[in-house]
């Protein structure tokens, strides 16, 4: 492990424990946010998952940029960047979210999301490498768990402080004219004004704190070597690494069904008619859950299982209860969906380290590329929200999370280690060394 002179290992993962913290929060409050700007704006489902898709979009658009500016201004400074970056952001969807213009409010979410773009883009290999990356499940499955306390309390405050009462609103809503339409709804968005700039205070707290703060600085390059001599050297560059790029596919698939199953479920619920005041917390549920899951992971990874089977029995979990979801009904199935949130706990704690693994001088923009993946939450959820309002909304659940985790146990079998049998057959005999890679 690399750290700087005097630096504690435990204080520096203390430290980048509260930013995940801080990701799960503003990552998980799209749920109830949903229901929030479907009332407040007067709008359909698919308008409504509009949230999902701008917020996750950004990390597509803003990655690799991202991974740019990190090399340019060394973590501490990009890290301190990104939590102003979303102070801004917090500040603009609170204010556009009061005067009800949801252009605005979709571009407050999309700064935001830029600004988690460049946090996770320096976060997650950090603490990937802060140690062995065979052991790194079990360090981000610690980080999980603050990001995921931190994904119950979003729905819980939001529930509240701004939709407490929403069921009732909404029917007041509904019988009410035009002109007390108008007043009511007016009064309703105000209400996420003062939250989202406590926020954006709270953002810029933190940010101050990191730069004073003892967070080593950790070059990626120089603690992810290759497991095989030069390749991470190679002049062709990340195209050496097709693990890499179904990694990439692999994190896509696997943020579009974590999605599904957490920001999701709401809906999900009100398909079977279930009330609004119940499933503006089924989020809270899925988060449950998948906390379960990384406690359990932490104590199995890698003790008793390696990342990557852990990684295949989570994805034959997830086929499991998506298929119970689909074949049963009402609170029963909206529990299947929520025990997701155990099957999807342990996944990208695993997906990631392996997907790094070896990629040495192209680490930065190889973990880049892994935040891009992130876009899933984008487009899954959307694809449901279009696609339930022409068939069964069951049917569309099981057949948009299903084929994502067979995807997923096809990664930790075997797709994970694509491309390493042919690096070794090619570098070694040039270099005269042992083919086999680090366990």
């Amino acid at each position: 492990m690399t750290t700087a002179a005097g630096s504690s290992p435990l204080r520096s993962l203390a430290i980048v424990g509260v930013l995940f913290f801080i990701i799960g929060f503003f990552t998980w409050i799209n749920g109830p946010l949903i229901t929030f700007v479907q009332l407040a704006f007067d709008l359909d489902e698919v308008n409504a998952f509009l949230v999902l898709m701008v917020f996750y979009l950004s990390y597509f658009f803003l990655a690799l940029p991202a991974a740019a500016l990190l090399k340019r201004t060394g973590m501490k400074k990009g890290l301190a960047a990104s939590l102003f970056v979303m102070a801004v952001g917090a500040a603009m969807f609170g204010e556009f979210s009061t005067q009800r213009w949801y252009p605005g409010a979709l571009s407050g979410l999309f700064v935001i999301g830029g600004g988690l773009a460049l946090l996770q883009t320096a976060v997650n290999p950090y603490v990937s490498i802060l140690g062995p990356i065979e052991s790194a499940a079990q360090r981000i499955a610690l980080m999980g768990i603050c990001n995921k306390v931190a994904g119950m309390l979003a729905p819980l405050v939001l529930g509240t402080l701004v939709l407490h009462g929403v069921g009732d609103l909404a029917a007041q809503v509904e019988a009410a004219d035009a002109a007390g339409k108008a007043v009511l709804l007016d009064a309703f968005a105000a209400k996420i004004h003062l939250p989202y700039l406590v926020m954006a205070g709270v953002l810029v707290v933190v940010a101050i704190g990191i730069l004073f703060s003892p967070l080593p600085e950790v070059k990626p390059s120089e603690v992810n070597a290759a497991p095989i001599a030069g390749a991470a050297n190679d002049e062709r560059g990340l195209s050496r690494f097709p693990h890499l790029w179904l990694g990439v596919l692999c994190l896509f698939l696997y943020v579009g069904v974590e999605v599904l199953a957490g920001d999701a479920i709401g809906t999900y619920g009100r398909g079977f008619g279930l009330p609004l005041d119940q499933t503006k917390l089924f989020t809270t549920y899925t988060l449950f859950a998948m906390l379960a899951g990384y406690l359990v992971g932490l104590a199995l990874i890698p003790r008793v299982v390696s990342q990557e089977r852990y990684l295949a029995i989570s994805a034959t979990l997830g086929v499991l209860f998506a298929l119970g979801a689909l074949l049963t009904h009402g609170y029963v199935s909206v529990g299947f969906v929520a025990a997701l949130g155990f099957a999807n706990a342990m996944m990208w704690p695993a997906i990631f380290p392996l997907a790094i693994k070896g990629l040495g001088r192209h680490t930065e923009t190889g973990s880049a590329l892994l935040i891009m993946g992130i876009a899933g939450g984008a487009v899954l959820p959307q694809a449901f929200a279009v696609l339930k309002q022409h068939y069964d909304f069951q049917v569309v659940f099981a057949g948009l999370a299903i084929p994502g985790y067979l995807y997923i146990l096809y990664y930790a079998l075997a797709g994970h280690r694509v491309g390493t049998a042919k690096r070794a057959a090619t570098d070694v005999p040039e270099r005269g060394i042992m083919a086999d890679s680090p366990p």
